[in-house]
């Protein structure tokens, strides 16, 4: 990871100037959002397996119509025969012409196409309800990412008041050694600060721009161009604490969670499978029915001893009807379907188990976003409270320094308290705004209108 960030980090400063010259392009959350979710790979992925899934339950359903075949065939001989009327082997050419059409249909299979049927079914549904989990994950993704560059945005904002308020400190501190009121090491101190400052905004900066690369790969954006992501700010009137019941969310994440569907589906598929393997000892009924023709050159009408008319012979003395049906009764298979009906059934305690892992990743992964919200909320007003009282000591400071009964140190510690208090602030605003997305993924109930309390679309 270290590597892949170094290897990030030069990749943003080896863009051309020519490309920084061009004006940015802006993306909002919401086109960041439809970006994802058309470019994606596996979005697109999951789409085909809804394809596949549509085709085997239109399979399924064709299944209980009755087949049709047409065949028609021709063929010539040439050989010698008898002639009783000559004595003598005579040259022959006989022409024929063969058509025929059949249909089968299957009155009872022990229940198999009515489970295949179902199993299909459930299969199209599963590859639906997993491919809106996969954009619902994707949706989560990106915002997350876009949320990581507002954040890296507001935090190297913060170090770059700092910077600039330290400058002025400088200016300060300077002007006061020039006419002896301050010694010389208070200078030589606050440009090492300021040094520092210059050290920490451009590592905000490098920490702003990874995170604008990896939004980018995720969206698929050309890596040469400039992009501006952009959207309303966090403020304080927008935190508001919700109460939530634990439970109550377990309970609307089963009901919601496409994956938990996905997972139910699933282990409705083995129930079929299993029923399918067992209506393979049942016997199995069928029904044909044929018609056929044919027509030769040879064939001679039994009264006049003439060549019979193709029409004649094809639509009239030589068509054959036949019906019939067909009982198969399974006795002895060298023991397939017991194996099979074996493996059916370990496939079905095996979609049971999977099922309940997916009941217990709910519980934990509600658990675990809850207790990340109630913890986010309780440091919300630890840190406004750390803010406001670090703001005061840093004032109280400044002034103590300005009528010289405070050192520099002292306003210094004082500022880089501030400094921290403010970004820490700004931190836990941001990710209490976006817990508040993560507990609605985890619940199933997040969408492509997000609404990360100030970042509305």
């Amino acid at each position: 990871m270290k590597n892949y960030a170094i290897i990030a980090t030069l990749m943003l400063f080896l863009v051309p100037i020519s490309a920084t010259a061009q004006d940015a392009r802006t993306i909002t959350l919401e086109e960041a959002i439809e970006i994802a979710l058309e470019e994606n790979i596996e979005v697109r992925m999951s789409k085909s397996n809804i394809d596949r899934a549509e085709s085997e339950y239109r399979q399924r359903r064709a299944d209980f119509l009755p087949n049709l075949n047409a065949n028609i065939g021709g063929s010539r001989q040439i050989g010698q025969q008898f002639e009783q009327v000559s004595g003598t082997f005579d040259d022959f050419t006989t022409n024929n012409l063969n058509a025929s059409i059949s249909t089968n249909v299957t009155i009872f299979n022990g229940f198999r196409n009515i489970n295949q049927l179902r199993s299909a079914d459930a299969g199209l549904e599963s590859a639906e309800e997993r491919y809106q989990r996969m954009r619902e994950s994707i949706i989560f993704d990106a915002a997350a990412l876009f949320l990581d560059v507002l954040l890296a945005q507001e935090l190297l904002e913060i170090e770059r008041e700092n910077l600039e308020a330290s400058r002025q400190q400088f200016e300060q501190v300077e002007a006061q050694v020039e006419v002896g009121m301050r010694p010389v090491v208070d200078q030589y101190s606050q440009e090492s600060v300021v040094a520092n400052n210059e050290l920490a905004v451009i590592r905000s900066e490098n920490s702003l721009n990874l995170s604008k690369l990896r939004l980018s790969r995720l969206l698929q954006l050309d890596p040469l161009s400039e992009y501006d992501f952009v959207a309303p700010g966090i403020s304080e009137e927008d935190i508001v604490v919700q109460e939530y019941d634990l439970r109550e969310m377990i309970d609307i994440a089963l009901a919601n969670r496409r994956d938990y569907r996905a997972s139910e589906l699933d282990l409705q598929q083995a129930r079929h499978a299993l029923s399918i393997s067992r209506g393979a000892r049942m016997p199995e009924v069928s029904l044909s029915a044929s018609i056929s023709s044919a027509y030769r050159d040879q064939q001679r009408d039994p009264i006049t001893g003439e060549t019979m008319p193709f029409s004649d012979q094809l639509f009239d003395v030589n068509i054959n009807r036949g019906f019939g049906f067909n009982v198969s009764i399974p006795i002895f298979n060298r023991l397939q379907t017991s194996n099979q009906i074996q493996q059916r059934k370990i496939d079905f305690r095996d979609a049971e188990l999977q099922l309940e892992d997916m009941r217990l990743e709910v519980f934990l992964e509600l658990q675990q976003a809850y207790n990340d919200y109630t913890g986010y909320a309780k440091e919300l007003d630890a840190t406004e409270k750390a803010l406001i009282a670090a703001e005061r000591a840093y004032e109280t400071e400044q002034e103590r320094y300005n009528v010289g009964s405070a050192t520099l140190i002292e306003l210094t510690n004082a500022n880089n308290e501030y400094v921290r208090a403010s970004s820490n602030r700004v931190q836990v605003m941001y990710q209490f705004a976006f817990q508040e997305k993560v507990l609605d993924y985890f619940l199933g109930q997040i969408s492509e209108e997000i609404d990360i309390d100030g970042l509305s679309y």
